[in-house]
């Protein structure tokens, strides 16, 4: 038996057919007709898509000489289980993450060394008075948090970050229409047309950063961004004097994933910027692919404040070049049920006055 060739409606999915009286193919269910040469050129269209090919070499980073290895420490959380890494002179007694003892461990056991290091720019004070600052305007924030709250650590940690430089290889495929309406006597018209709108293109990535760290959560990680790699310096042990250093326990190639994902979303977005003059747009197919696709090691600097209030741990982390600061903080619920009940009041007295004056008229 012969195979039927079938071709689907581009704007309703139906099934279309050749109409001979106007020498077309014709939809059945939305009327829509299609000259056969519109045809060849969106079949041609569609065997050409390609599938996403976003793929990496992932060797970043380089192996420690004994000498390097001898000047470092490690400390391991008996309740996290993160590794923290320093110089051999610089004492640690918590994690900076969950405040638990550490265990120190005779000699640092090896693990790839970063190709690069982004050197801290801002010291603890600093760290402190963002703090402060972080607190200022916050109206639901309970005063005597700010009171009686107190630090319990304030450390500068090294975080490990994967960064990723490829360029992006676009290919995408929308769905537009625009609509023309009129009226002629008493009838009122509405014409919609269709089109298949194509983008190619291509954009460099460079130090896309995705966080090597299990212990700092990525959406954390990522509020803190940007980070200036311009700065960065080639890695010596030397910059870790006085600060401790995570050593990273997400590898390169488990962080592809994430990586894929932001320059996935920047390049569909920067491509659907460029689809502009129509009534509706609807992304129908589209590959990526990644060319020169290469993964640096480096690490950033990052300030991590410990505090506690009413029995409950806060975190709270400083980018360490920008000083930009994030956290949660508590709620103090009193002042919220005032609020909202002062809102509630004045959103009602609102409704009674415009009832009020209503009823003059």
């Amino acid at each position: 038996m012969a195979d039927v060739l079938e071709y689907k409606c581009p704007c309703c999915g139906g099934a279309i057919v050749f109409d001979s009286t106007i020498q077309k193919m014709k939809c059945p269910y939305c009327d829509t007709e299609f000259r056969m040469e519109t045809l060849a050129d969106y079949d041609r269209e569609l065997r050409s898509e390609q599938a996403d090919d976003m793929k990496w070499e992932t060797a970043a980073g380089s192996g420690w000489t004994d000498a390097e290895a001898d000047g470092l420490r490690s400390y391991i959380c008996k309740s996290c289980g993160g590794e923290i890494v320093c110089d051999e002179n610089t004492a640690a007694s918590s994690c900076p993450y969950c405040g638990n003892p550490v265990v120190l461990m005779d000699r640092f056991s090896g693990a790839l060394k970063p190709d690069y290091v982004l050197p801290f720019l801002l010291d603890k004070k600093a760290a402190k008075e963002a703090l402060k600052k972080h607190y200022t305007g916050k109206r639901l924030l309970p005063k005597i948090f700010k009171d009686e709250n107190h630090l319990d650590e304030v450390k500068g940690v090294y975080v490990p970050f994967w960064l990723f430089d490829a360029r992006a290889d676009a290919d995408v495929r929308y769905k537009a229409t625009r609509i023309r309406a009129w009226s002629s006597g008493d009838y009122n018209y509405t014409e919609t047309s269709y089109y298949a709108v194509c983008r190619k293109g291509s954009i460099r990535f460079e130090n896309v950063p995705v966080d090597g760290s299990k212990n700092m959560p990525d959406e954390l990680m990522e509020s803190l961004e940007p980070f200036d790699f311009s700065k960065a310096v080639d890695f010596q042990t030397a910059y870790l004097a006085g600060y401790l250093a995570d050593r990273y326990d997400v590898d390169a190639e488990q962080s592809v994933g994430r990586a894929n994902e932001r320059i996935r979303r920047s390049t569909e977005a920067a491509v659907a910027a460029t689809v502009k003059g129509y009534a509706s747009v609807t992304r129908e197919s589209g590959s990526i692919r990644l060319d020169n696709g290469k993964v640096k090691y480096v690490l950033c600097p990052v300030w991590i404040l410990n505090t506690t209030w009413n029995g409950q741990k806060y975190l709270f982390a400083m980018n360490g070049q920008t000083g930009k600061l994030v956290g949660d903080l508590p709620l103090d619920k009193g002042a919220y049920r005032r609020w909202l009940f002062g809102l509630t009041g004045a959103v009602g007295a609102a409704v009674y006055a415009a009832l009020f004056l209503i009823s003059f008229f």
